[in-house]
C-alpha cells in the first residue's frame, strides 16, 4: 500500500468517526427542557435547496423535512408563535407549495408566524414566506425571484462527435420529452410552456394571496429578478427589516411573552454542518469543509467512472 492510500484510508475513517460523533451530539435535548405557559417560541428551519440535496459524500444537506418541523409545531400546546427562518435560494415548485400549504393549516390552529429571511429567500423559498404574519428580512438579504423554470442541456452534438446514438422504445408521443439527446418539436414547446404558466400562475397567485397585493402588481415584479431586503420593504414583499433575533423579539411582542422567550428549535443541524459548518455548534471553523470538499468531491469527480 503506497503512502497517499494510507493517507487517504486515514482521512475517510477519521470523517466517519467524527460523523458518527456528530450524529450523537447533534441529537435534540429538548425533552428535557421544561416550558412554562407563554414563555416558549416555535422555531422551524428552511435551509439550503428546497426538495432536498446531497453534499459532501453523499450525506443529505437537509437533514430535517420543513414539513415535518411545521407538523410537529402544528401539535405543540406549548407555544403561540413560530418564527420561521429562511434560508433558501427555492428549490422544487411542488415542495414549496407544500411547505406553504402546511404553514397556511398552521396559521390555522391560532399559531402567529414571522418569517425571518437570511442570506437569501428567494423563489420557492419566498412562495414559502408569503404564508408569515409578518416577513422581517435583513436589508441585504437576496429575495423574490418570482418565476418559474425549467431547464436541461442538449447533448446531441457530443453524442454525434462520438458516435453515439440513443435508442428510445416509448409508449407514447410525448414520452421523452425533453430528451437531452434531441431539440424539442414545437408541439413539445408548448406542452412544457404551459406547464411553467400553470405553476407560474400557482405561484403568483400565492403572493397576491399572502401580500394582500393585487395580481397585476404582483405580475409588475414576477419576472424573475431578485430584490435586496430594503428594495423589498419599498414594494411590499416584506413588512420589517432586522435579523433573527428581530424576528424573535417581534414574535414574543405578537403573543404576550414577557422578558426574553425560550426558542423551541424543531430541527437539529447535520452532522458535517455541526462538526464543520460555523454555526453555533461548531467545532471546527467553516474553511474546514471546504478542504474536504476539494479532496473528496472534486478530486472524486475528475476520476467518476
Amino acid at each position: 500500500m503506497n503512502k497517499k492510500a494510507l493517507i487517504g484510508i486515514v482521512i475517510a475513517v477519521l470523517i466517519v468517526g467524527a460523523t458518527l460523533a456528530a450524529v450523537i451530539m447533534s441529537k435534540p435535548n429538548q425533552e428535557n427542557t421544561v416550558y412554562g405557559p407563554n414563555t416558549a417560541l416555535g422555531v422551524v428551519t428552511i435551509d439550503g435547496v428546497i426538495g432536498g440535496s446531497t453534499s459532501l459524500l453523499g450525506i443529505p444537506q437537509n437533514q430535517n423535512d420543513p414539513v415535518k418541523q411545521i407538523r410537529q409545531a402544528m401539535d405543540d400546546k406549548t407555544i403561540k408563535a413560530v418564527v420561521v427562518k429562511i434560508n433558501s435560494p427555492g428549490g422544487s415548485a411542488a415542495k414549496s407549495e407544500e411547505i406553504y400549504n402546511e404553514l397556511l393549516k398552521l396559521k390555522k390552529t391560532g399559531k402567529k408566524i414571522i418569517v425571518s429571511m437570511g442570506d437569501y429567500a428567494a423563489s420557492g423559498g419566498y412562495m414559502a414566506a408569503c404564508a408569515g404574519d409578518i416577513i422581517v428580512a435583513s436589508p441585504a438579504t437576496l429575495t423574490g425571484s418570482i418565476g418559474v423554470i425549467m431547464e436541461y442541456t442538449n447533448y446531441e452534438g457530443l453524442y454525434k462527435k462520438l458516435g453515439l446514438k440513443e435508442v428510445i422504445i416509448k409508449s407514447g408521443e410525448y414520452k421523452d420529452i425533453g430528451s437531452p439527446t434531441r431539440d424539442l418539436t414545437p408541439e413539445e414547446k408548448e406542452i412544457l410552456q404551459g406547464v411553467i404558466n400553470d405553476t407560474f400562475d400557482q405561484f403568483i397567485h400565492i403572493v397576491s394571496d399572502g401580500r394582500k397585493m393585487s395580481l397585476d402588481k404582483v405580475k409588475t415584479l414576477a419576472n424573475g429578478r431578485v430584490f435586496t431586503g430594503r428594495q423589498a420593504l419599498k414594494l411590499g414583499l416584506v413588512d420589517k427589516l432586522g435579523d433573527f433575533y428581530d424576528s424573535v423579539d417581534i414574535a414574543a411582542k405578537e403573543v404576550g411573552i414577557k422578558g426574553k422567550p425560550q426558542l423551541k428549535y424543531y430541527t437539529t443541524q447535520s452532522p458535517f454542518s455541526t462538526l464543520f459548518g460555523g454555526g453555533e455548534n461548531s467545532n471546527f471553523d467553516g474553511s474546514f469543509i471546504e478542504i474536504l470538499r476539494l479532496l473528496f468531491i472534486d478530486r472524486n469527480s475528475l476520476n467518476f467512472n
